[in-house]
């Protein structure tokens, strides 16, 4: 029987790469960060340690890599939101997006915004990595300007602010604070609220009226 990594070998770098980060992840969930050490995670693999070096240098730029590897997961996720052709409808579906991914992959949003790995703190490359994984929101927003959805302001800003409202309900989620039957309820209610905040005068009226 093979192991994880001789199947992984068959599928090449990346999928050595993403196997490598998944067990780590698993491991850091399960057993918290301590078990998180070269042997440990090469062992569960069936790999040697060597390869772990070689790739990531070390634990330090392991948990480097689980970092970007949120992002970058987080980036995919949000790319691959059909565009509607609604600037408000697609802001609204990016959010959603972002909802569902957050729950299906939380052991990586862990490590991504809840310092899961004491010490561990992201360099500026790790930093404009976790940034880019907003550009599509970022881009959803300015387009709801274009159109006149939201009144005049600054889309990174506003792009900002949003997630700090979806992330904010999230996390709550995942902690266990929004049971099942009112997380979305709540989500949804949370993030139309301060998106109606940037409506244009007429957009907020048609709304309320």
């Amino acid at each position: 029987m093979n192991t994880p990594y001789q199947d992984a070998q068959r599928a090449g770098q990346a999928a050595v790469r993403t196997t490598i980060l998944d067990h780590a992840i698993d491991l850091l969930v399960t057993e918290g960060p301590a078990a998180l050490t070269m042997r440990r995670i090469a062992s569960g693999i069936g790999a040697s340690t060597k390869v772990l070096y070689t790739m990531f240098g070390g634990k330090e730029g392991l948990v480097d890599a689980l970092y970007r590897e949120g992002f970058a997961r987080l980036r995919r996720a949000q790319q691959r939101v059909p565009r509607a052709e609604d600037p408000l409808t697609r802001l609204d579906d990016l959010a959603t997006a972002y909802r569902a991914h957050a729950l299906a992959e939380p052991a990586y949003y862990r490590v991504m915004f809840e310092q899961a790995v004491p010490g561990y703190r992201p360099g500026v490359e790790a930093l404009g990595v976790a940034e880019s994984a907003f550009d599509a929101s970022v881009a959803a927003v300015q387009a709801c300007i274009d159109s006149g959805a939201f009144g005049p302001g600054d889309a990174h800003e506003i792009s900002k602010l949003l997630w700090a409202a979806a992330h904010g309900a999230v996390s709550l989620e995942i902690a266990g604070h929004f049971p099942p039957e009112t997380a979305a309820h709540r989500f949804h209610t949370l993030t139309a609220a301060v998106g109606k905040a940037f409506l244009a005068d007429e957009q907020r009226q048609g709304r309320t009226s």
